[in-house]
């Protein structure tokens, strides 16, 4: 197997079984894509994409400068937690009170949904530390180089992977709202309770911490080799 095919097929791999588990992301790209249209759900999924590229990109080559951030990072945790507690309380009042026309309050706006999408994962950084976590595996196996060229192949793979595990949210919520009667009603108690535990989960790691901000924290960015080119010129970390 060539190699930029398997880190390719690695970062891939990866990230569509890493967007499969419901999470705040994919859950609310599949309620846009039941509420408004599948359009504006791949839209939202384009914007969050975007930012979770670029995150892993950081993960990558700038580690350091993120874990200089912490002030700003923390205060992206609470309102991370207060965006998936107005989620939790939207999904369960329309679970109470059905309404057609009826958005989730999160979405009650006329944000451009690419700009929404790369809102939320831009304020819950936990992409960062997964990802090191992973990177520094494929490192150890000699599967991912500090190339350029993997880089940026490792990045696309990862966005395909992104995309075809939100997809299946979007399309598959969509599906059963069409095909089982009142299924709306019963995906806004699932969505609702799945907002509730994230947000009590969330909220025990910031007390705790444990959250993504502490994860950042504690990486060890020399653990992963610094990047070179194609010709092997060393490049100095961001």
């Amino acid at each position: 197997m060539h190699p930029l095919f398997r880190v390719f097929f690695w970062g891939m791999l990866i990230s569509f079984l890493g967007t499969l588990p419901m999470g705040t992301l994919n859950v609310t790209a599949m309620q846009i894509g039941i509420q408004e249209n599948i359009k504006n759900a791949l839209l939202f999924l384009l914007g969050s994409l975007t930012v979770e590229m670029i995150y892993v990109r950081i993960s990558l080559v700038g580690i350091s400068w993120i874990q200089k951030q912490e002030k700003l990072m923390r205060v992206m945790q609470w309102v991370t937690l207060a965006i998936v507690v107005a989620l939790a309380a939207g999904s369960i009042a329309a679970a109470l009170h059905p309404n057609p026309e009826a958005k989730n309050i999160v979405l009650q706006n006329k944000l451009h949904r690419t700009l929404l999408g790369m809102f939320m994962c831009a304020i819950n950084p936990v992409q960062i530390p997964f990802w090191f976590g992973w990177s520094s595996v494929l490192f150890t196996k000699k599967i991912l180089l500090p190339l350029r060229s993997h880089f940026n192949i490792y990045i696309v793979g990862i966005g395909l992977g992104t995309f075809l595990g939100t997809c299946i949210f979007i399309f598959g919520g969509k599906y059963a709202v069409q095909r089982i009667s009142d299924s709306e009603t019963y995906l806004n108690w699932v969505i609702g309770a799945i907002f509730s535990v994230t947000a009590c989960v969330q909220l025990y790691k910031i007390i705790r911490h444990k959250g993504a901000v502490d994860k950042i924290h504690d990486l060890h960015p020399e653990d992963n080799p610094t990047l070179v080119d194609e010709e092997g010129e060393q490049k100095e970390n961001t």
